[in-house]
């Protein structure tokens, strides 16, 4: 008798090592996460400088997440040592590693410190492009989407567990201290993908690669479902944004530390984690469109309650409530974006509705700033903007196509009934 195929299983295990790696690499050494804190308070302590200047600088300093679909275009088309996952997250993780490191060594004005941060953010991108593209290809050949998604998801309010804390204590020292704690994590990724990731060696011609990057352009155009849902995501993303309007109020209003500041980051990210737990459960209980309906309609009611952002008190309990409403949220569009990635242009598909989420998050939050500074617009008036603008995108969920939202995670596989080596081996013929 043949041994039983484990290849579905062992694939998995071996994609949630790496995602993982992946995910806690490129999401604590952002400039966005662990360092987060410390620099929005140097801006602000050291640097005197508003919400609208405080804002806008992390909007630059993550310019290359938002041209995000270009270096899918890159890692899908063009291979790097014959490698189009393994070469670039080494390299990659190296780069950003270094990056940090000089970081250190930056002079503590805004002009310099926002130049390495735009450099380091490209290294960064690199690799979360890679995970990103690698999670998908993965999810799609196991029928794991909704389950690798809340893997990730899990990572991400796991990293809030400790972030807040630790980012809240590092905002209180020496800003060296962030970026070289940065640098170890990201160099982290390198020992993982050369231990857990294995591909063949792709040799291809220069003719074949400029022929992959079209290839790749062409899948990208004429994937309705996919532009579908990158439209779903900005629209619900796409509202004036009050997280560093909320970052002066903590500090201004309700005199909040650095540290407290940073707990409530820690009960954010245990709601996160509980909510992450749950959507892996009901991911195969309930079809991706009920799943969108109800996060999103989750997240929309815990961003009211910021309505009600009065008191250390009454901080704790919101930002939990959002902590759980918005991961869901999260949760269920990233599960989205993941079905609706065009096989064979998975890097490429997955960053470019990714990059529409970013751009749209870190744009609106920006805009809400200057919406205070210059025109004197109330953060409660930004509060029911914000929230109404992602209601309406919740029955725009009953237009996605069925195809793509009317299943509960794992059925594809007993569909397709096709195992999970060769439906790799189909996809790597797609792509080259």
């Amino acid at each position: 008798m043949a041994a039983p195929d484990t290849t579905p299983t062992k694939t998995l295990r071996h994609a949630a090592i790496v995602i993982v790696a992946g995910i806690l690499a490129t999401t604590l050494a952002q400039t966005e996460v662990l360092a987060r804190l410390p620099l929005q308070n140097l801006i602000k302590n050291d640097l005197h400088l508003d919400r609208a200047a405080n804002a806008a600088f992390f909007f630059w300093a993550g310019l290359a997440w938002y041209l995000k679909p270009f270096f899918g275009v890159v890692t899908d088309a063009f291979p790097l040592f014959g490698s189009r996952r393994k070469g670039y997250l080494i390299v990659g993780a190296a780069l950003a590693s270094l990056s940090w490191v000089a970081m250190i060594f930056t002079p503590r004005d805004y002009a310099h410190l926002l130049a390495v941060a735009i450099v380091l953010n490209v290294f960064m991108v690199i690799c979360s492009t890679v995970i990103g593209g690698y999670m998908v290809e993965t999810a799609q050949a196991t029928a794991g989407s909704g389950r690798l998604t809340a893997i990730r998801q899990f990572v991400q309010q796991a990293c809030s567990i400790f972030v807040g804390p630790l980012s809240g204590f590092l905002a209180s020292v020496a800003f060296a201290w962030t970026a070289g704690a940065s640098a170890m994590v990201v160099a982290v990724l390198i020992p993982v993908t050369i231990l857990f990731l294995h591909e063949r060696t792709l040799r291809i011609s220069p003719t074949e690669v400029f022929g992959n990057a079209r290839t790749q352009l062409r899948n990208i155009a004429s994937a309705r479902t996919m532009w579908g849902a990158a439209g779903l995501m900005a629209l619900f993303y796409l509202a004036p944004g009050f997280g560093t309007a909320m970052f002066y109020r903590q500090q201004n209003d309700l005199h909040m530390t650095t540290q407290m500041q940073g707990f409530l980051g820690l009960i954010a990210g245990i709601c996160g984690v509980s909510a992450a737990l749950a959507y892996g459960l009901l991911c195969r209980k309930l079809n991706l469109r009920t799943l969108l309906i109800v996060s999103m309609s989750a997240g929309t009611v815990a961003n009211l309650g910021y309505l009600f952002y009065s008191s250390w008190e009454r901080a704790q309990v919101i930002d939990g409530l959002n902590g759980v409403g918005f991961t869901l949220a999260e949760l269920a569009l990233m599960d989205l974006a993941v079905r609706a990635t065009p096989a064979g242009s998975e890097g490429l598909g997955f960053a470019l509705m990714v990059s529409v989420r970013n751009f749209a998050l870190f744009g609106t939050d920006w805009f809400g700033s200057v919406l205070i500074e210059k025109y004197g617009v109330s953060m409660e008036t930004l509060i029911w903007a914000n929230s109404l603008t992602t209601a309406i995108t919740v029955p725009l969920v009953l237009l996605l196509p069925a195809a793509v939202v009317g299943r509960r995670d794992a059925e594809a596989a007993a569909v397709a009934g096709a195992p999970v080596a060769a439906v790799g081996e189909a996809k790597e013929r797609a792509r080259f």
